[in-house]
């Protein structure tokens, strides 16, 4: 979908676009973004970073975003990177939200209790699991490997805290809430766009304005719109350019 958008946006300003969508898995477009083949890709800041330098420690979104400018390869340029991302979260029901009043990850330090965090099993392992919460908040959690049940988990009470992507249809469609994290524990994967360097400019007004102007809540809202409403990703695209006054 947001591939869609940067092309409809380029063929609005002009441009003559040729679409190569669901073309596989990082490790196999990425030699073709380097090469030059592909011009344009959207990608995830966090993710990124760690494919191209495993060893980086930076987590917040603008520590992220000047590591990967560091650590592209000569001939790629990331344009602005956007508000919205899709990484990890620490979720809880707005329910339990309201009866313990938690804004931050930094709360559940009050919560009364076990507090129980579930996720796949590697998430006990991850730098942003119950040791790396340890470390940055203080927190002492228990950990459930919920997997695949992770969210049915989290509504029936068996753990109260969920690991679940940010950009996940359910926080519009269900009574779910996403923790802030103010000391940036988990690793920022805010959308960006990598670009060849040989275009990067002539087209850097056109993609940056898209990135200022896309929220977490508009990828919520566009995953609701193509598994929910069953719209095609060109017209999700169109409707949020033209809500946007972008095209």
């Amino acid at each position: 979908i947001i591939a869609e958008i940067y092309a409809q946006a380029l063929e609005n300003a002009g441009y003559t676009v040729d679409k190569q969508f669901n073309i596989g898995q990082r490790d196999a477009y990425m030699p073709d973004v380097e090469s030059g083949e592909i011009d344009l890709f959207p990608e995830y800041t966090g993710n990124l970073l760690q494919y191209f330098d495993d060893s980086s420690e930076a987590t917040s979104s603008d520590d992220v975003y000047a590591a990967l400018q560091e650590a592209l390869p000569d001939g790629l340029t990331a344009l602005d990177y956007a508000e919205a991302s899709d990484q990890d979260t620490y979720t809880v029901t707005k329910a339990f939200a309201d009866a313990n009043d938690l804004t931050t990850i930094a709360d559940l330090a009050d919560v009364d209790g076990t507090v129980t965090l579930g996720g796949a099993p590697e998430l006990e392992q991850r730098p942003y699991g119950p040791a790396g919460a340890k470390t940055v908040y203080g927190l002492d959690l228990a950990f459930s490997a919920t997997g695949d049940t992770t969210f049915d988990a989290l509504l029936a009470d068996e753990i109260q805290v969920a690991d679940i992507y940010s950009a996940d249809p359910r926080f519009q469609t269900e009574d779910i809430v996403a923790l802030e994290d103010p000391e940036s524990l988990i690793l920022a994967s805010n959308v960006v766009p990598i670009a060849s360097s040989d275009v990067a400019d002539e087209i850097a007004d056109v993609i940056n304005g898209i990135s200022a102007e896309l929220s977490v809540d508009d990828l919520v809202a566009m995953g609701v719109q193509s598994t929910v409403d069953q719209m095609s990703p060109e017209d999700i695209a169109t409707e949020w350019l033209i809500e946007k006054g972008l095209i």
